[in-house]
C-alpha cells in the first residue's frame, strides 16, 4: 500500500511539474503539442513493449515440453492470481536475471536467462517468477508508460523553448527559461526513476505474498546482486528497468547514483523482505 501511495504521489507531482513548467515555458499550445507527441511515441512503445523488450534481450520462445518445471511454476502462480498463462521466453545469457512485459495480463510474457535457471533453487526461482507476475498484475508497464510520456513531454516543451529563443526582452525570463531547460528534464528523470523503484518494491511485496515465502525471494535477490555484476548482458538501456535486477550493472552505467537508478539497492530490498518475513 505504501508503495502504491508513493507512486500516485510521484505521478501527481510529475503531472503538476509538467503543467506548471511546460505551461510557463512553452505556453498552453506548446504544452499540448509536447504532450501529444510524447503520448503517441510512448503509447506505441506501450502496445508493442513485449515485442520490443523481447527482441532487445534476444529472447526466444520456450517450446512446449521444454523447461517443464518453469512452465508448471508459472502456471500455478498465474492460476493462483487469476491471471492467464503468460508466454514464456528464454535468454541464452550466463547472467542470472528475468523480466516480465506486456500491456496487460492477457498480453504478457515472462523471460528467464540461462544463468538464473542454473543459479536458483526451486524456491528462489519461484519467488522470482512471482515477482515478475506481480509486475503484470499491478499494470506496471502502463504506469511506466504514463510516467515516460509525461517526462518526454516536459523535455520536449523545454527544448522547444530553447529553439524559439525564449523571451529576449526579459533577461530574468530568459534566465528562468534556461534553468528550467536544465532542471526540469532532470527532475522528470528523477521522478520517473523513483516511480520505477517504488514499483520494484511493490512487486517484491506482492510476489512474496503470492508465494508465502519472503525469504526465498530475499535469497534470490542476494544471488542476483553478485551474479549481475559478474556476468555482463547486452540489452538496450531503454528496457533494462524491466528486469528484476539491473542487467547493466556490470557496465557501471549507473554512475550518477541511486537517485537516477531504476532499481532500488538490493540490500534494501532484502531488508524489506526480511522484515516482511518477521511480521
Amino acid at each position: 500500500m505504501q508503495n502504491n501511495v508513493k507512486t500516485v504521489a510521484l505521478m501527481a507531482f510529475m503531472g503538476a511539474l509538467l503543467v506548471l513548467v511546460g505551461g510557463a515555458i512553452g505556453g498552453r499550445g506548446g504544452l499540448w503539442i509536447g504532450l501529444g507527441i510524447a503520448f503517441v511515441m510512448n503509447m506505441g512503445a506501450y502496445f508493442f513493449s513485449d515485442k520490443l523488450a523481447l527482441r532487445s534481450s534476444r529472447a526466444v520462445p520456450i517450446p512446449e515440453g521444454e523447461l517443464p518445471e518453469v512452465r508448471q511454476m508459472v502456471a500455478e502462480l498465474a492460476s493462483a492470481e487469476n491471471m492467464p498463462m503468460p508466454a514464456l521466453y528464454y535468454i541464452d545469457s550466463p547472467q542470472p536475471n528475468a523480466f516480465a512485459t506486456g500491456r496487460n495480463p492477457s498480453h504478457a510474457a515472462v523471460a528467464v536467462t540461462k544463468g538464473i535457471l542454473q543459479m536458483m533453487s526451486y524456491e528462489e526461482l519461484r519467488g522470482v517468477l512471482a515477482h515478475e507476475l506481480a509486475h503484470v498484475k499491478n499494470r506496471d508497464i502502463l504506469i511506466g508508460s504514463i510516467a515516460a510520456t509525461m517526462a518526454a513531454a516536459l523535455t520536449f516543451v523545454t527544448r522547444m523553448s530553447l529553439f524559439r529563443g525564449g523571451n529576449r526582452d526579459n533577461p530574468l525570463g530568459a534566465i528562468v527559461g534556461l534553468l528550467s531547460l536544465i532542471l526540469a528534464p532532470i527532475a522528470a528523470m528523477l521522478i520517473r526513476s523513483a516511480i520505477s523503484r517504488a514499483r520494484e518494491y511493490q512487486a517484491d511485496a506482492s510476489g512474496a505474498r503470492a508465494t508465502g515465502d519472503p525469504m526465498a525471494l530475499a535469497s534470490a535477490l542476494a544471488k542476483l546482486e553478485s551474479g549481475t555484476a559478474r556476468h555482463p548482458m547486452q540489452v538496450s538501456e531503454a528496457y533494462s528497468a524491466l528486469f528484476i535486477a539491473d542487467p547493466l550493472k556490470a557496465f557501471n552505467m549507473r554512475s550518477m547514483g541511486k537517485l537516477f537508478s531504476t532499481h532500488p539497492p538490493i540490500p534494501d530490498r532484502v531488508a524489506r523482505l526480511q522484515e516482511m518475513a518477521r511480521r
